[in-house]
């Protein structure tokens, strides 16, 4: 090549180089939640150590925040040129509402408040490579340019956790706190007293830190395994005042709230046993050791409504914002229906029943709190027997709540164990920690809404937004605990973050696994399921076959028929696997070096009533719907040690029937299935199960089989066709009448509450 030929190569080169300023990017930027308005645009944002940041005072939590993370020198040579700028924009319709524009020698955040800014500089924080998260100093980072318009769906977004049962330090609190403010949510729901244990000093009453703050012992493993155990050692502690205020602090400085809760009426047993007048007995109890709940609660007496408001006025102190959460929930009645001053209460306030005691007991904190200028928020449970009047209410159990809360006019926060428990479990595979139980995938948080389709208009108006869950009965570590958070709350704070038409969760998933390098650099332990596999039984027109799928695009499943581990030899899965006879399936997701994620075994048991046709009179429970009616006939048997995963179906207080059609009538010699019977979770075999056949020629044919179950978790049915075999009978359809075992009996985790059905398989032979 002559020399000629390279100098005009060069200028070629040089003209590309000059010109890329000018480039239109095609790359959307990769933020979690996703913005609900951007504009890709031309060129390129330097950022260097020279470049200058320039903020109004209104917006200095903002601003300081985004010179700490970039870091640029501070000196008067900065140019002019290379600007990141600040203003106040008080035409914007949202407070929490800002734009975000990056031009090439310019980048403006325009807000209405510091809040809004800060939320910008959360999204420009994406936008910049991982190394900043590390504090590392890096030179010369282009930033796409972009223009993003974007403010929240909901004025509430929270993350929840529980301290009681296990105990987490100041500085992971506040690295907490960051997390949430990195996904712009603005609250942080405190749970700091409980059963288990009081974690919030009160100085008025010092026995609360002696003697409520700790435990003589803990449960080791699961409630559900029998006999229980414990570990014989002392836990406990307490976070004091002036720690209290160092977070409330660092939480202001990222634009959260945080709202404590100190649980009443039930749920006090920790406090009972520090000062054993509280209760209805005055008798000397023990802070709680397991978990559950416990009949022990708050009598209302004069001296346990002194108690409290002393309790409450150094609450108060120690957290400035409008709410203080008050519990209600999962109170037992015994106590005070045994109770005679409890009783003598009820009827000189004219109160029908105990669920109107509650409500009057609520009531009276509430009015307290409100002569304080603050607002209460309980668990839907506050319902029962009235609700008080100003309260907020914030729907656990199930999104009916909520539309009864908005039909009644009070604001609402939806937390539905459904869709936002963090403490149940995330993935079927075996291998995964201990938890309460449930299962709540990554997907399934985000297709939530916390908007009914049962709501009116105007009722939706009163729902404020929404909140994740963690709750630590089985959640003893901080890496366990980011495990169970992370992915699931990222996925939260889409769902109330942005806008129902800016979300597609395909989408989400290309920016969750970009997203997870940062969460590598901060050093969060979060739960990857990127490449789990997922399958599902499909019948077409009678023909079954069985589907696979991962989240992650460009990748391939391997998958074998025979049980064996899947390698680069194996069969790569191209179209649904045809099924007519039992098989395990095991498969694997690989890119084109190595195999990514765990191993998926699944063994399909092909019965008589495999992809028939199923009813059932109820619809099961939205936390534990598994994979509907069909999945009762799917071939596929639920997990031997969780109740919640996608075979088994969850019916709280229901009696249910199960029809299942055959088609052209068959030869019947057994129905098996099976019952969970975990009393801890309030879940009870059922007495006995009915079954009536129609046999072909029309005729009906009726039994039923009793149920002992005992102690035993899992409670099998093996039920005889009995028919005499001169007769060749065969069967049109069965249907199975499960009546729900009733109330749950004094002395027994949940007494007083409707039991829960859990049933597998169905299988017929």
């Amino acid at each position: 090549m002559n020399v000629k030929r390279i100098l005009v190569l060069c200028l070629f080169i040089s003209f590309l180089f000059s010109c890329s300023s000018e480039v239109q990017n095609t790359d959307p930027p990769k933020i979690i939640p996703a913005p609900n308005n951007i504009v890709l645009g031309k060129g390129k944002f330097l950022l260097n150590s020279n470049t200058k940041v320039t903020y109004p005072d209104e917006f200095k939590i903002s601003g300081e925040f985004l010179v700490d993370f970039i870091k640029p020198k501070d000196n008067e040579n900065q140019e002019k040129n290379n600007t990141i700028g600040f203003i106040k924009d008080p035409t914007l319709e949202h407070n929490e509402g800002y734009s975000l524009d990056i031009q090439p020698k310019r980048i403006t955040i325009k807000a209405k408040t510091d809040q809004g800014a800060f939320y910008a500089v959360q999204s420009l924080r994406q936008l910049l490579p991982v190394e900043f998260e590390t504090k590392s100093t890096v030179d010369d980072v282009f930033i796409p340019c972009v223009t993003i318009e974007d403010a929240p769906r909901f004025q509430y977004r929270g993350m929840h956790l529980d301290v009681s049962r296990h105990m987490f330090p100041v500085e992971f609190i506040k690295k907490y706190i960051d997390a949430l403010a990195m996904l712009k949510l603005n609250t942080f729901h405190w749970h700091l007293t409980d059963d288990q244990g009081w974690r919030i000093e009160i100085k008025a009453f010092p026995k609360l830190q002696e003697v409520a703050a700790f435990r003589k012992e803990t449960l080791i493993g699961h409630y559900s395994d029998q006999p229980h155990q414990f570990d014989h050692t002392v836990y406990g502690g307490f976070y004091t005042q002036e720690e209290i205020k160092d977070i409330v602090n660092y939480a202001s400085k990222r634009h959260i709230t945080i709202i404590p809760e100190i649980e009443m009426p039930g749920h006090a047993q920790a406090a009972i046993a520090a000062y054993p007048e509280l209760g209805c007995t005055g008798k000397a109890i023990d802070v709680a050791t397991k978990w559950g709940v416990f009949e022990d609660i708050y009598c209302p007496k004069e001296n346990t409504f002194t108690f409290l408001e002393t309790v409450l006025d150094e609450v108060m102190t120690l957290f400035p914002g409008q709410y203080i959460h008050i519990g209600g929930d999962e109170a037992p009645k015994v106590r005070w229906k045994n109770c005679k001053h409890c009783q003598d209460l009820m009827a000189n306030e004219n109160l029908k029943d105990e669920n109107e005691l509650q409500s009057y007991f609520i009531s009276r904190i509430e009015n307290y709190l409100n002569s304080k200028g603050r607002q209460i928020i309980g668990w839907d449970e506050i319902l029962e027997g009235g609700l008080a009047p100003n309260a907020t209410v914030m729907s656990w159990r199930s999104t009916t709540s909520a539309i009864e809360a908005a039909k009644q006019k009070h604001d609402v926060i939806l937390t539905p164990t459904s869709h936002c428990y963090f403490d149940y479990y995330q993935s079927t595979n075996p291998t995964e920690p201990i938890a309460i139980g449930g299962f709540l995938p990554l997907e399934k948080v985000y297709g939530f809404d916390p908007v009914s389709e049962e709501m009116s208009k105007e009722e939706s108006k009163y729902v404020l937004g929404a909140q994740g869950n963690l709750w630590t009965e089985y959640i003893s570590t901080e890496k366990q605990l980011e495990y169970m958070a992370f992915p699931r709350m990222l996925a939260l704070s889409e769902v109330i973050w942005t806008q129902p038409n800016h979300k597609d969760y395909n989408d989400f998933v290309l920016r969750l696994e970009h997203f997870n390098k940062r969460l590598d650099a901060l050093n969060i332990n979060y739960a990857n399921h990127l490449y789990d596999i997922e399958g599902d039984l499909v019948s077409n027109n009678g023909q079954l076959s069985y589907t696979l799928k991962t989240l992650t695009s460009g990748k391939q499943i391997r998958y074998t028929l025979d049980g064996s581990i899947p390698n680069f030899r194996s069969t790569v899965y191209k179209t649904p696997i045809p099924i007519d006879s039992s098989i395990t399936i095991t498969a694997a997701v690989f890119d084109s070096e190595t195999q990514l994620g765990k191993v998926f075994s699944e063994t399909i048991n092909y019965h008589k009533a495999v992809g028939k046709t199923i009813q059932i009179n109820e619809t099961p429970n939205e936390a534990y719907s598994g994979s509907g009616a069909s999945g009762l006939i799917n071939g596929i048997s639920g997990s031997d040690k969780r109740y919640g995963d996608k075979e088994w179906l969850g019916f709280w207080g229901k009696d249910i029937e199960i029809q299942i059609d055959f088609g052209d009538a068959i030869e019947v010699e057994s129905i098996k299935t099976r019952f969970h019977n975990g009393h801890g979770q309030w879940i009870y075999t059922p007495r006995e199960v009915a079954f009536d056949f129609t046999l072909d020629d029309g005729s009906h044919v009726t039994d039923v089989i009793h149920l002992n179950p005992d102690n035993e978790i899992l409670v099998d049915l093996n039920y005889e066709f009995k028919t005499p075999k001169s007769l060749e009978v065969k069967v049109k359809s069965v249907t199975l009448k499960i009546p729900n075992y009733g109330m749950i009996p004094e002395g027994k985790q949940g007494a007083g509450h409707k039991a829960w059905t859990f049933i597998d398989e169905i299988i017929i032979n």
